[in-house]
C-alpha cells in the first residue's frame, strides 16, 4: 500500500527510495530461490543477459567515424595523389586521418562518461532469495526468480504474478492502452511496463534475449542518435552536395585532361584539387565532436543524456512544464501539525444543498490526538513502501514496529490495531485506505487523502484546508468510514477526523533556476496533482509569474481548442491527473510550443513520453527514467540551465561552422564549373586547398564549435545557413576566378604566379567570411583571426614554406589587384550579411 500526500505528485515518486520497508510484500509468501538454485541457473545460462547499453559499442563508433561517404571520396583522392605525387599535395589525407581520430577519441570519451552514469542510474530490482529481499542488477536476475514490485518499479523481465496486493500495471509503453491493468496471481506481466498502484511479486518466466518485450524496453531506453533538426538538416545539405559533386567532378576531370593533355600528372593533381574542397568533411566531424563534448560536460554535472539530440532539443524548448514535488520541492517532508476535527459540531451540506446536522460521529475517542496518532502508525505499518508523505507520518508517530521517532504513547503498530485489508493509492482516487480492526473491537475503513476529494464541496473544513494551502503547506485528510474498502465508494459515509499538515522542503536552487528560464524567454508552468491553492503558494514563494492565478484542473474544458487556450495563458495547475498532464502537454504543442516536461513519479510518465523533451529525476521511479531523454542523477533542478546552455552552444556553434564549410563547398563548385566552361587549368593544387581550408575553416571551426554561445536555438537551420553560404560562396568564387583570369592575361605562361594570386585573393575573402561568422567579437576570436592571417603571411614570406606550398607572388600589379578584388568582395559580403541575413533573422524573431 502507498499513501498519498495531497495528490498524485507525492505518490508518483518511487517510494522504495525512502529507505523504509523496501522489501515489498512481507511474510507468508514464497522464500524465493536459494543460493544453490541461483548458481545452478547461472551455470545453465538462464540469466537476464540482455546488455543494457547507454551508448554505441566501440566497434560501432569506429565504423561510424571511419566508413563514411566523404571519407571514401577523400580516401580515393589521397590514393591518387600517392600515385602521381608529390607528397605535399596529399596533405589533405593526413588532415582527414587526424579529424577521424579526433572524432573517435571524443566519442569514446563520451561513451565512457555515459556508461558510468548509466550504471549509476540503472534500476536495481528487488528479488526474494533465501527468504530475504535483496537488490540485484538487471543482469543478475535468473529464471524463476521472485521479483518484488512496488509503485514506480519497472518490470524488467517477463513473468507471472505470484503475489498481488492491489497491484495495477501500466502497459501503455507496450500496448498504447492508457488505463492501468489490475493484476492477480497467475496474470502475465511484461518487461517495459511499470507499477502505478499496489504491490506484489512475480516469477520470472522469460529472461535475457528470450523476452521480446525486454528487447523492446532495452531499445527504447538505450542511448540513440534519433532524428533531430540539426542532424537531419546537415544530412539534407550533404545529400544536395553529393548530387552537385558527381557531375561537377566528372566535368572537371574531362576539362583538366583536355587542358593539360601533355602532362596528365598535372591534370590529375588539378582535378583532385578541385574535388577535395567540395567535400565538407569536417562539418559532420565537428557536429559529432560538439555533441560528444557536450555529453562529457553534462556528465560531470551528473546529468545523463540518454538520447544525444536531447541536448539540442532542450535548447529549442520555449515552455518547461514542472512537476512541483521532486522538482521545485525536495522529496522529503516534515509533519508539522496533526489537527483533530471535532465530531458532531460540523454542519454538512446534504445532497440537495441544504445544511444538515453533522453525521453521527464514531466514539469520541477517535477525536483523541493519541488515538489518531496510533491509527496513523497502524496505517504506516500497512505501507510496505512508504512515500515521502507517509514516511513523514512514520517518522512522527512510529514505524510499523512501533519504534519510530514519535513512538511512546502515540506509537501505532504496537497499540492493538490490526490491518484487515489495504487499498493502495490511485491517481484517479487521490486517496488510499486501510480497513482496521480497532483496539476497542470495532472495524472500520480509515482513509487518508486529498481533502477536496474526500469532502463534499462547501464543507467548512475546506476553508481551513485552503488557508493552510495558501501558506504552501500540504494537507491530508484522515477519516473513518463504516463502509468496507471493497464497497463501490468507501468514502461515501466518511467521518473526517483530522487534518495532517505537512511541510515540503523547497529546493534552494529552484528560484534561481526559474529566474534563468524567465531571462531566457522560456515560460515555466507548474503542473501538479496537489491542491491548486497549495501549488500556487509554492510558485508564488518562488516568484513564478502567474502564480497568483492557480487553476484547479478539474475545471479544465474538454474542448481541445479551449484547453489549448487555457494551457497557453495559465502558469500554475493543481489537481492534475496523469491523463490531464498528458493533455496539457499536447495542448501546448498544438499551439506551436516546444515543450519539456520534468517529473519523478509514475504519474508523470505519460506526459514525459509525449513531451518534446522528458527530464527525470535520478531518484524518481524506474518508469520515468526509462522514458526520459535526460536524467538528473543527483536530482538537482539547477542542472537544467546547464543542459539548455550546452544545447545552445552546440546548435549555435554548429550553425557558425556550417557557414564556413558550405561557403567553401559553394565556391569550390563554382570554380570547378567556371574552369570547365572556360577550359583553363584549375587555379589550385591540392596543397593550396589544404592550406586555405586549414587556416580559414579547419582550425577556426574547431575553436568556434567549442566556444560559449547562449543564443536561443531557432528552427530553420538549413534555410539560415544557406542564406550566407550560397551568396558568400558565389562572391568568393567569382572574386577568386576574376583575379586568376586577370593574372593569366598578364602572364599566362607562369601558372605558379597565377595560382599564387588566386590563393591570396581566396584567402582574403575566406578570412572575411570567418570574420563575419565569428561575430560578436571577443579577444580570443580576434586573436584567432589574427593568428590565421599571420600563419598565411608566413607561408608566403618564409622561403622554405613558399617553396613547399609552391606559392610565389610575382610583381606588384597582380597581387595588389587581388587585394582590391578581395576588398570589393568583402564589401559585398557585408551587404549580404546585413541586408539578407540580419533582416530575415529579425523577421524570424
Amino acid at each position: 500500500m502507498t499513501l498519498p500526500a495531497d495528490g498524485p505528485d507525492a505518490d508518483g515518486t518511487d517510494p522504495s527510495r525512502s529507505g523504509a520497508h523496501a522489501t515489498g510484500l512481507g511474510t507468508g509468501h514464497s522464500t524465493g530461490l536459494s543460493a544453490a538454485e541461483v548458481a545452478e541457473r547461472v551455470e545453465r545460462g538462464q540469466v537476464n543477459d540482455v546488455p543494457v547499453r547507454s551508448s554505441r559499442s566501440t566497434r560501432e563508433i569506429v565504423r561510424a567515424n571511419v566508413f563514411t561517404r566523404f571519407n571514401a571520396i577523400i580516401g580515393v583522392m589521397f590514393g591518387i595523389i600517392l600515385v602521381v605525387g608529390p607528397l605535399q599535395d596529399g596533405l589533405f589525407g593526413l588532415v582527414i586521418v587526424a579529424n577521424t581520430a579526433i572524432g573517435i577519441v571524443q566519442e569514446l570519451r563520451a561513451k565512457r562518461t555515459l556508461d558510468s552514469l548509466a550504471l549509476i542510474g540503472e534500476a536495481r530490482p528487488q528479488v526474494r532469495r533465501d527468504g530475504r529481499a535483496v537488490q540485484v542488477p538487471n543482469s543478475e536476475i535468473v529464471l524463476d526468480d521472485t521479483v518484488l514490485l512496488g509503485i514506480g518499479d519497472k518490470v524488467v523481465v517477463d513473468g507471472l504474478v505470484s503475489e498481488a496486493d492491489g497491484l495495477e500495471i501500466d502497459e501503455s509503453l507496450l500496448t498504447g492502452e492508457p488505463d492501468p491493468v489490475l493484476k492477480r496471481p497467475g496474470d502475465e506481466v511484461m518487461s517495459g511496463s511499470f507499477v502505478v498502484a499496489g504491490a506484489g511479486a512475480f516469477t520470472a518466466t522469460k529472461v535475457g534475449r528470450e523476452a521480446y518485450a525486454a528487447q523492446l524496453a532495452e531499445e527504447a531506453s538505450r542511448f540513440t542518435l534519433v532524428r533531430s533538426e540539426l542532424r537531419s538538416g546537415i544530412n539534407d545539405i550533404l545529400r544536395i552536395i553529393t548530387y552537385l559533386l558527381i557531375p561537377t567532378a566528372i566535368g572537371l576531370i574531362i576539362s583538366q585532361l583536355a587542358v593539360q593533355g601533355n602532362d596528365w600528372r598535372e591534370a590529375v593533381r588539378r582535378m583532385v584539387a578541385g574535388i577535395v574542397p567540395m567535400v565538407p568533411e569536417g562539418l559532420v566531424l565537428l557536429t559529432s565532436v560538439a555533441f560528444a563534448i557536450g555529453v562529457i560536460r553534462l556528465g560531470r554535472k551528473k546529468c545523463l543524456v540518454q538520447e544525444l539530440p536531447a541536448i539540442e532539443g532542450l535548447a529549442r524548448v520555449d515552455t518547461v512544464c514542472l512537476d512541483k514535488t521532486g522538482t521545485l520541492t525536495e522529496g522529503g517532508m516534515d509533519l508539522v501539525e496533526l489537527r483533530p476535527l471535532e465530531p458532531g459540531r460540523r454542519e454538512l451540506p446534504a445532497a440537495d444543498g441544504r445544511l444538515r446536522p453533522g453525521a453521527p460521529s464514531a466514539d469520541r475517542i477517535f477525536a483523541d490526538r493519541a488515538v489518531l496518532q496510533q491509527a496513523l502508525g497502524a496505517m504506516g505499518g500497512a505501507d510496505a513502501r512508504p512515500n515521502a508523505s507517509m514516511q513523514a507520518v512514520i517518522d512522527a508517530y512510529g514505524a510499523p514496529d512501533g519504534s519510530g521517532a514519535g513512538g511512546g504513547e502515540g506509537s501505532g503498530a504496537g497499540s492493538g490495531w490490526r490491518v484487515l485489508e489495504a487499498m493502495p493509492f490511485s491517481s484517479a482516487r487521490k486517496w488510499s485506505g486501510v480497513q482496521l480492526l480497532e483496539p476497542q473491537g470495532g472495524e472500520a475503513s480509515w482513509l487518508l487523502g486529498a481533502p477536496d476529494v474526500l469532502l463534499p464541496a462547501g464543507d467548512p473544513v475546506l476553508a481551513d484546508v485552503d488557508e493552510l494551502g495558501a501558506k504552501g503547506l500540504r494537507v491530508l485528510l484522515l477519516g473513518r468510514s463504516p463502509v468496507p474498502l471493497d464497497a463501490p465508494d468507501p468514502a461515501a459515509e466518511l467521518e473526517p477526523l483530522a487534518l495532517v499538515v505537512l511541510q515540503q522542503r523547497l529546493r534552494d536552487d529552484a528560484a534561481d533556476t526559474l529566474r534563468y528560464f524567465e531571462g531566457q524567454n522560456v515560460r515555466a508552468k507548474v503542473i501538479s496533482g496537489d491542491a491548486a491553492v497549495s501549488v500556487g503558494a509554492v510558485a508564488a514563494h518562488l516568484a513564478l509569474p502567474g502564480a497568483e492565478t492557480a487553476l484547479d484542473a478539474r475545471t479544465l474544458p474538454e474542448d481541445a481548442e479551449q484547453l489549448a487556450e487555457v494551457a497557453d495563458r495559465t502558469a500554475v495547475f493543481g489537481r492534475v491527473t496523469p491523463q490531464q498532464k498528458r493533455l496539457l502537454v499536447g495542448a501546448l504543442q498544438a499551439r506551436g510550443h516546444t515543450v519539456a516536461m520534468t517529473g519523478d513519479g509514475v504519474n508523470d510518465v505519460l506526459a514525459l513520453k509525449d513531451a518534446d523533451i522528458g527530464v527525470a529525476m535520478g531518484t524518481g521511479s524506474d518508469a520515468t527514467k526509462a522514458v526520459a531523454q535526460i536524467v538528473l542523477l543527483d536530482d538537482r533542478f539547477a542542472t537544467l540551465p546547464s543542459v539548455v546552455a550546452e544545447g545552445r552552444r552546440v546548435i549555435g556553434n554548429i550553425e557558425r561552422v556550417a557557414n564556413l564549410f558550405l561557403v567553401k563547398t559553394v565556391y569550390s563548385v563554382l570554380l570547378a564549373l567556371l574552369v570547365v566552361i572556360t577550359q583553363v587549368p584549375y587555379p589550385f593544387l591540392p596543397r593550396h586547398s589544404t592550406v586555405l581550408s586549414t587556416l580559414t575553416i579547419g582550425v577556426p571551426a574547431f575553436f568556434l564549435a567549442l566556444a560559449p554561445n547562449n543564443e536561443r536555438a531557432r528552427t530553420g537551420f538549413v534555410r539560415r545557413v544557406l542564406r550566407l553560404a550560397v551568396p558568400g560562396g558565389i562572391i568568393a568564387g567569382t572574386a577568386t576566378f576574376t583575379a586568376y583570369m586577370l593574372a593569366r592575361a598578364n602572364h599566362d605562361t607562369d601558372l605558379e604566379a597565377d595560382t599564387s594570386v588566386a590563393t591570396l585573393t581566396l584567402f582574403l575573402v575566406a578570412i572575411w567570411v570567418l570574420a563575419i561568422v565569428a561575430r560578436p567579437y571577443t579577444w580570443w576570436r580576434l586573436l584567432l583571426i589574427g593568428t590565421m592571417c599571420f600563419a598565411f603571411a608566413l607561408v608566403l614570406w618564409v622561403p622554405w614554406l613558399s617553396d613547399f606550398f609552391q606559392l610565389s607572388l610575382a610583381g606588384v600589379r597582380d597581387p595588389w589587384l587581388g587585394v582590391v578584388i578581395a576588398a570589393v568582395a568583402g564589401v559585398l559580403l557585408e551587404v549580404v550579411w546585413r541586408v539578407v541575413v540580419l533582416r530575415m533573422n529579425g523577421e524570424e524573431r
